[in-house]
């Protein structure tokens, strides 16, 4: 079920009447009995998937804090990390790992014929996996007390706003708020469905129409010129965050509606003055969770500079290969973890130079050039990142060299269906002019302190009307459903 289809327009407001007028011991039932529903309506029998993790985690969280020995605790921890990590391996990188091994092994005659077994991707895999062994992790660690209430914990694992696409989230921060009594409230279930309305917005008005005009570019690179690809490609950054901070707002919304608050997952990254700030704003709880299990754990043990560099490169690499198993999102995460390294190195170099300058870091000037060439590094890996291949990736970027000034701009062709395209570059200047006023006022000084009342639902009488006129309710997947 997607969160832009019509079966969701019926699905929640259901949800929503039947969770409020439950007796709060028992909407933990119901909960779980539609966010069950919800994965289902993908593949129902990927649902044993759910319950496997779940059963082994919460098994593995009471043992692990039951045990007197470190060396009982630490088999029960990796107990957990084999069947996750497993249940993963197995139906998301079985055959690239064995396509890999093939390729190897036939540049040295050596046969190797394993067939390929082509598991469909659950859906949601990746997230919940990485959410319930942060549980575990913790439970480990001593940060949390095992959760002992069974249909509690199930719920945590695939609660239905944030199971499919996240955001991931720490049983510190969410199972207690399943504990707790959540009576209706008129401003937080307002506030929830206005996040709903501006997450609709940037999907269906923004990131499915300008995905037409990325695919038809991107899946045919030597047929369209240099301005089309390098067009494709703007579009593509714009596509990929509205569609995925898209599907967090509607995430948070909809459980801010139920009662609960989710961790914010995006913050205005497009507004960055270095690339790795742009990791502290976009994916927040993904680049937190490799931060926290991984970075952090090996940096404790290898403190120099440059075992921390070849930490932070093995961390992106792990991202890029967390993203889909393919060397395009390998070679993307190293990618990132080049430019943010490069960075980093020549960050002193940079600011003597501006220094020099007499060019102060709170410069307008400077400000603008920052967030512009930190934009256009985003650009450059998202080629990868979009690409199918890295001989396609290599196409796409020759293509961007092809261009003939004279008769590219006065070919109408460029923009393939301008009122398309017109439709979605408005809206992407909307956006942005959006998120710039939030950028410099915040969120909820700019909606509810400098604008009055009339102004705020005209505001929201303008979305809904973009919605309504400009959406595509194509039922198009979030890109993220694939990871």
């Amino acid at each position: 079920m997607l969160f832009n289809s019509f079966e969701f327009f019926i699905f929640f407001p259901i949800v929503i009447w039947i969770y409020f007028i439950t007796p709060s011991k028992y909407r933990w039932v119901w909960l779980l009995s539609v966010s069950y529903y919800f994965y289902m309506c993908w593949k129902s029998a990927y649902i044993i998937l759910i319950a496997t993790s779940t059963l082994v985690d919460y098994f593995a969280g009471i043992y692990i804090h039951q045990s007197k020995t470190k060396s009982r605790r630490k088999l029960l921890l990796y107990l957990s990390l084999f069947v996750n990590l497993g249940l993963l391996f197995v139906f998301k990188y079985l055959d690239f790992f064995n396509d890999t091994i093939g390729s190897v092994f036939n540049q040295f005659n050596i046969f190797y014929d394993v067939p390929a077994y082509n598991f469909l991707l659950p859906v949601g895999i990746s997230f919940y996996t990485f959410q319930t062994l942060s549980y575990t992790i913790d439970v480990y660690k001593g940060r949390i007390e095992p959760e002992r209430h069974l249909g509690r914990f199930a719920l945590y694992v695939s609660f239905f706003p944030q199971l499919v696409a996240g955001p991931i989230e720490r049983a510190t921060r969410l199972l207690p708020q399943f504990k707790k009594v959540h009576t209706f409230d008129y401003n937080r279930v307002k506030n929830g469905l206005l996040l709903i309305l501006w997450g609709l917005f940037k999907k269906v008005v923004i990131a499915d129409r300008v995905s037409e005009y990325v695919n038809t570019v991107y899946n045919n690179p030597g047929m369209y010129s240099g301005l089309q690809s390098i067009l494709a490609t703007y579009f593509f950054a714009f596509q990929i965050y509205c569609d995925f901070s898209g599907y967090s707002d509607i995430a948070i919304g909809a459980a801010l509606v139920l009662g609960y608050e989710l961790i914010v997952n995006f913050k205005r990254p497009y507004f960055s003055r270095t690339f790795k700030e742009v990791f502290n704003r976009w994916h927040i709880s993904l680049y937190n969770w490799f931060r926290d299990y991984v970075y952090v754990p090996l940096g404790l043990k290898f403190r120099s500079k440059f075992f921390r560099q070849a930490i932070l490169v093995l961390v992106f690499l792990l991202t890029g290969l967390w993203h889909g198993a393919e060397w395009t999102f390998v070679l993307w995460g190293g990618l990132c973890a080049l430019i943010i390294v490069l960075g980093t190195l020549t960050q002193k170099l940079r600011n003597n130079l501006f220094d020099r300058a007499g060019i102060k870091r709170s410069n307008k000037f400077r400000i603008i050039y920052d967030v512009v060439i930190t934009f256009h590094f985003c650009f450059l890996v998202f080629i990868m990142f979009r690409a199918q291949s890295v001989s396609h990736f290599v196409d796409m970027v020759a293509s961007m060299f092809h261009i003939d000034f004279a008769s590219q701009f006065t070919n109408i062709n460029l923009f393939l269906v301008p009122a398309d395209m017109a439709i979605g570059v408005v809206s992407i200047l909307f956006l942005l002019g959006i998120e710039l006023l939030q950028e410099k006022y915040g969120s909820k000084k700019l909606f509810y302190s400098m604008v009055p009342r009339w102004g705020r639902w005209t505001f929201v009488g303008m979305i809904i009307m973009s919605i309504i006129l400009f959406g595509k309710f194509d039922n198009v997947d979030f890109l993220y459903f694939q990871f």
